[in-house]
Parts: C-alpha cells; structure tokens; sequence
C-alpha cells in the first residue's frame, strides 16, 4: 500500500512538475497563459502536499489558485480595461508585501506548531510567507514579485528534499533559475517600454 502511495505520487510530481515548468516559462515570456497551466499544477500539488502533511504548502496552493484567478483577468484587463503592464513596486506596494510576509509567517507558525502534525512548521511557515508576497506582486505584475518568490524557493529546495519529495525539490530549482532569467527579461522589457514611451 505504501509502495502504490509513493508511486502515485512520484507520477503526480513530474505531471505536476510538466505543468508547473510551462507556467513559469510563460510567465518568463510574460504571457498572460501562464496562469492557466499554473491552475493545473496548483491543483495537483495540493493533493501530493497533503499526503506529506505540509499544511502550510496547501494553504499556499489554495491562495495561488485564488491569485492565479485574479492575476488572469488582472494581466488581461488590468484598471484601465486594458492589459496591466510590468511595472515596480511602489513604496506602499512594497510594504503590503512585506506586511503580507510576517503577517503570514505569524500566523502560519503559529497554526502549523499548535495544530497540525507537521514536523517543519517554522520552515513551512517562512516558505508559505515569501510565497505568499510574491504571488501576490506576480498578480499585480510588479518585477519584484522574482525575488520574492526566489526567497521562497531558495528555502523550499532543503525543505523538500528533508520530506523526500525529491521531484519537486528539482522543480523548485529548476523554479530559482527561471525566476533569475524571469528577473533579468523583466527588467529588459520595462527598459525596452520605458523608452518607447519616452520617444
């Protein structure tokens, strides 16, 4: 039984994995499709974070699903009913994400160390809380939602190698060195934008 377990989840990792690789390389191009295959993978990892009793990592999936919704029609439509550009983070934006942060690493940390069985809570909890910020300013399309997220992933990678989802560890690699690239092609194309409209 454990032996059908584990290989069911190893499949749903690299389905998951496939899903979550064309996401992130569409959202590098800052193609608004991305989220589409995100809501695919997001779907699938909530199932496999379940059967490893990462709480924290289901919660933040839920919210990804919610902000993959939002960040869809915000990328298509934006507040001016026409698609959002990439821009930078405000000073107040930048605090709402830092607000969003320890807001979250409070209250997962405490949640997960008081009522759950998990054996990470803190580790789960700090994962949980620069996802959070970083899904959230990704929405918004500001290029500062990569570094964020690069947080996140830089501590996820040993957290989920500890919890033998080995899979998903290489994913989340994988996940750093896009964000980086991610980083850097934003940058260009805010640069490239800028001075368009300067000329």
């Amino acid at each position: 039984m454990e032996m059908e377990i584990f290989l069911q989840l190893t499949f749903l990792q690299w389905l998951g994995t496939a899903f979550g690789v064309v996401q992130v390389l569409l959202a590098r191009q800052n193609n608004v499709h991305n989220y589409l295959f995100g809501i695919v993978a997001i779907l699938i990892s909530i199932w496999v974070m379940y059967q490893s009793r990462l709480y924290a990592d289901i919660l933040l999936n839920l919210y990804y699903l919610v902000m993959s919704i939002y960040g869809w029609f915000y990328w298509k439509i934006g507040r001016q009913r026409k698609e959002a550009p990439i821009s930078f983070a405000t000073k107040k934006e930048q605090g709402i994400a830092l607000g969003i942060v320890l807001g979250c690493f409070i209250l997962m940390a405490y949640w997960l160390s008081g009522h759950t069985d998990t054996d990470v809570p803190y580790w789960d909890a700090v994962v949980c809380a620069f996802a959070w910020a970083g899904m959230w300013l990704m929405a918004k399309r500001k290029i500062e939602n990569w570094i964020y997220l690069n947080i996140s992933n830089l501590i996820s990678i040993p957290l989920l190698i500890y919890k033998e989802l080995y899979i998903y560890a290489g994913l989340t690699a994988f996940l750093f060195a896009v964000a980086v690239s991610g980083y850097i092609k934003w940058k260009k194309i805010l640069k490239r934008e800028d001075e368009y409209a300067g000329a």
